[in-house]
C-alpha cells in the first residue's frame, strides 16, 4: 500500500468496479429523492452516468457534470432523507474519481454512496438507525471481491463526518473483516 502519502495502484477496471458498487448502492434510495422531487431527474442522471462508466464508458465531463447537478438537486430537496439520497447519487458519479493517494479520505469515494444511501433510508424510517445498519449489511453483500481489494489498498476510513462518517466506518470495518 505504501505510506500515507504514497500512491495506490488503480486500474480502470478497479475504478469501474468501485463505481458500479457505488451506483448500485445509490440506486436503492433513488425513490426517496424522486418522491420528494418528482420532476427532478438530476440524481437519476448521475446514477445512470455512473453505470455508463462502470459498463465501459469514458471517465470524463458527463460524470463530473452529473455529480455537480446531483449536488445541486440535494440543495433543492425538501427533506433530509431526499438530500441524502441525492448525495448518494452524487457520490456514485464521483466514485469514478477515486484518487490513487494513500489517504484515508479516499475511502469516502469508495463507500460514500453506500453511507449516504443508508442515512437516507434511516431518515425515511423516522431516523431508525437499525434501518441504516440493515442497508449497510445489504451493501456489504453487494461489494465484490475486487471492491474489497481496492478498499484494502487504502488506510481505514477517517474519523468525523457525523452519522454518514460513522456509517462509512461501520461498512469499512465490515468489508475489511471479509478480507
Amino acid at each position: 500500500m505504501g505510506g500515507e502519502d504514497g500512491e495506490i495502484a488503480l486500474s480502470k477496471q478497479d475504478l469501474r468496479e468501485v463505481t458500479a458498487f457505488a451506483a448500485e448502492c445509490a440506486e436503492t434510495v433513488l425513490g426517496i429523492f424522486e418522491a420528494d422531487q418528482p420532476e427532478d431527474a438530476r440524481p437519476r442522471a448521475a446514477i445512470d452516468t455512473a453505470w455508463e462508466f462502470a459498463r465501459g464508458g469514458e471517465r470524463g465531463k458527463p460524470l463530473r457534470d452529473t455529480a455537480w447537478a446531483a449536488l445541486r438537486a440535494a440543495k433543492s430537496a425538501d427533506s433530509a432523507a431526499a438530500r441524502e439520497a441525492a448525495w448518494a447519487a452524487m457520490s456514485a458519479a464521483g466514485a469514478a474519481y477515486l484518487h490513487p493517494l494513500a489517504k484515508a479520505t479516499q475511502v469516502k469515494h469508495i463507500l460514500g454512496a453506500a453511507a449516504h444511501a443508508a442515512r437516507a433510508a434511516e431518515l425515511a424510517a423516522d431516523d431508525d438507525r437499525s434501518v441504516g445498519v440493515q442497508h449497510l449489511e445489504r451493501a456489504a453483500r453487494c461489494a465484490t471481491p475486487l471492491v474489497v481489494d481496492v478498499l484494502q489498498r487504502f488506510p481505514a476510513a477517517p474519523g468525523g463526518g457525523g452519522r454518514v462518517g460513522e456509517l462509512i466506518r461501520i461498512l469499512d470495518a465490515a468489508l475489511r473483516g471479509r478480507g
